[in-house]
């Protein structure tokens, strides 16, 4: 009888990690996607006199991207960022995460500065209240500040134009 117990606990255990490792964790949705985008308040990374808060990105559909210096994804969905930025199509916001200050302005330097602006979240706390456990994280924040989409992992042109482009459209249509 024991042996039957452990061996149907081990058959669960087995089932519960092989259900957890064939799935992606890039598809684990948000529970904020249809909530507002938390309150905050962040220094910005190049001028700490002045502030990036939540309240600046109402208004208007806008992204919103969590990076850091020491992330490889960052590094990878970069161009990206610079070639999004530049289309003009929706107004790009960064949060730096657990970074450090001096190493955000020089990576922005380098590497090109695709941010409207750049708030500062050097102990996390902003990206702790946006769910975020992998960078880079990106959210799509409608006008009036509700998320209605989350992307885990680096940005690439695939998402950019089968995911996010349509949504931009749909938010634009729906303004109109």
């Amino acid at each position: 009888m024991i042996r039957f117990g452990i061996l149907a606990a081990f058959i669960v255990l087995l089932g519960v990690l092989g259900f957890g490792l064939g799935n992606d964790p890039k598809l684990i949705p948000s529970p904020l996607i249809g909530k507002p985008l938390p309150e905050f308040t962040l220094e910005r990374v190049r001028f700490p006199e002045l502030y990036l808060k939540r309240d600046d990105l109402i208004g208007k559909l806008s992204l919103v991207n969590v990076w850091a210096t020491w992330c490889v994804g960052c590094r990878e969905e970069h161009p990206l960022l610079v070639n999004i930025a530049n289309s003009g199509k929706v107004p790009l916001y960064g949060i730096n995460y657990k970074d450090e200050r001096p190493a955000a302005i020089e990576w922005l330097n380098h590497q090109g500065d695709p941010y409207i602006a750049s708030g500062f979240d050097p102990v996390g706390n902003t990206g702790l209240d946006l769910g975020v456990y992998g960078l880079p994280e990106t959210f799509l924040v409608d006008s009036k500040g509700t998320i209605i989409y989350k992307h885990i992992g680096p940005l690439n042109e695939m998402v950019w134009r089968e995911k996010i482009l349509p949504l931009l459209s749909s938010s634009t249509e729906s303004r109109s």
